[in-house]
């Protein structure tokens, strides 16, 4: 594209200057000549005044050698017979008698082609009445006088003016192809797996624009293989519900060999889940927010999930209780991704504590937001900061630190937020703020207000962990 452009505009270049330099060359030719006839014109004039006095050949012999014209040979007069008189001719004669008479008879100035150049005919009156005719010579030579400098000029502007319309298409086809060859690079990074490729957005407004379309698509690329990561950590952070009531049934089982391969069983079955949630623990999170008017009832979907932990909460002696839960909750948030981080927080619950620690689902439903709370009266968390960051809970019980992350992009993906504290029961309360679509603008002093009344400090306890 480099040397097209460049061709472009030698072409182009190229044609103007023989478009008007051409012409131009031709105009500065006929000046030079139209200078010399002029001039020959005045040398013409001069005599004039002699020829009105006189015709004795001597006088007009000195007139005309007065003349540059005259004195250089290139001067001639030629004076009819008249009062007896023959007819008189003094300098040199280039032109013919019949260019000389048809000058006489029509009684204005011609220009005769001769060998070497041209010749100038003036007619002069003379006192008798007759007309005398002064012939001037005009060499090529004087014609052409500064045409080949203008010419050599010219052509000197015009090659002046190509290499610098090909020097400046170079320098901007180097401007146009540099942000393409980029953009093709980053294009083969791109296609090679190296995701952080991106394009400088430089150079002309179209590759501007390509360069910002490049990197929206790669972004985009980032993003959507970034959400396939995070649904396999999802999905397999899902598996560990029935995960956790597998193994606890599992020990339920006494002694001997079929429950102690299916105890075995449950224990490998749980190391690879987690295998998969590590694998995938690295990805940028995805966004859990419902689309537009979807949702679910939070009081439901809670009735109907801690009826499930309730079961097994009576087996391992938990108190369970259940607040707020006793009419409709409408919040901006998918039933499965409800479902989804329910289960993470109360399966930390199962998985965290001792048998027999109580816990509680409290939903508090304000006019811009709802707040859900798990609480518990187990040991509590030690560092909340790290039990919200991905990946950073601790192996050694198996634990990801997924669950977590699950609740906390749920509630942010309303607006909301979570945050960790000291629960009445004794332990760790989770407390879930989910900001109702219907006030994110308008309630936002609402939202702080509710949170001063709600909210409680976070005081960590000496030990802990989370899923």
């Amino acid at each position: 594209m480099r040397w097209a452009l460049v061709k472009v505009c030698l072409a182009v270049t190229t044609m103007v200057v023989v478009a008007f330099a051409v012409p131009l060359g031709l105009v500065v030719k006929e000046m030079a000549r139209d200078r010399a006839i002029s001039d020959a014109e005045r040398q013409a004039a001069a005599i004039g005044p002699a020829l009105s006095i006189t015709t004795d050949r001597d006088q007009l012999t000195g007139a005309v050698l007065s003349t540059q014209s005259g004195s250089d040979g290139r001067m001639a007069l030629h004076i009819p017979a008249s009062g007896g008189a023959d007819p008189l001719d003094i300098g040199r004669q280039r032109a013919t008698d019949e260019d000389v008479a048809t000058t006489r008879r029509i009684g204005r100035a011609s220009i005769s082609e001769v060998e070497g150049g041209s010749a100038l005919l003036q007619p002069t009156a003379l006192s008798s009445g007759e007309i005398a005719v002064v012939e001037v010579f005009v060499p090529d030579a004087e014609a052409a006088g500064g045409v080949t400098t203008a010419w050599l000029v010219l052509a000197g502007v015009g090659i002046a003016l190509v290499i610098g319309s090909v020097a400046v298409a170079d320098r901007l086809g180097g401007r146009m192809v540099q942000p393409a060859q980029r953009l093709v690079g980053a294009a083969r990074d791109l296609g090679e797996g190296k995701l952080g490729a991106r394009v400088p957005e430089e150079g002309p407004k179209e590759l501007r624009l390509a360069a910002v379309a490049f990197n929206s698509m790669a972004d985009q690329v980032v993003q959507l293989l970034a959400n396939e990561r995070e649904l396999a950590a999802d999905l397999s952070h899902r598996l560990r519900t029935p995960l956790t009531v597998l193994r606890l049934n599992a020990a339920s089982l006494g002694d001997g060999p079929a429950a102690d391969q299916t105890r075995a069983a449950v224990a490998q079955l749980e190391r690879e889940v987690d295998t998969i949630i590590r694998t995938a623990r690295d990805a940028k999170p995805r966004t859990a927010a419902a689309g537009p008017g979807a949702g679910c009832d939070a009081a439901e979907v809670i009735r109907e999930r801690m009826g499930f932990w309730s079961a097994l909460a009576e087996d391992e002696g938990r108190k369970v209780r259940v607040a707020g839960v006793d009419r409709p909750v409408r919040i901006p948030v998918a039933r499965p991704e409800l479902v989804a981080a329910l289960d993470a927080l109360l399966g930390n619950v199962f998985r965290h504590t001792a048998e027999g620690t109580a816990f509680a689902v409290d939903v508090h439903n304000g006019d811009d937001a709802v707040i859900v709370l798990v609480s518990d009266a187990g040991p509590g968390i030690a560092d909340p900061a790290a039990a919200m960051a991905r990946g950073r809970g601790s192996g050694a019980d198996g634990s990801t630190g997924l669950g977590l992350d699950i609740v906390r992009r749920l509630a942010e993906s309303t607006g909301g937020d979570v945050r960790i504290g000291h629960s009445v029961l004794g332990g760790t309360e989770v407390r879930i703020w989910i900001q109702l679509a219907a006030g994110r603008e308008a309630g936002r002093r609402g939202h702080r207000g509710m949170r001063r009344r709600m909210s409680r400090p976070p005081a960590p306890t000496p030990s802990g962990t989370s899923g």
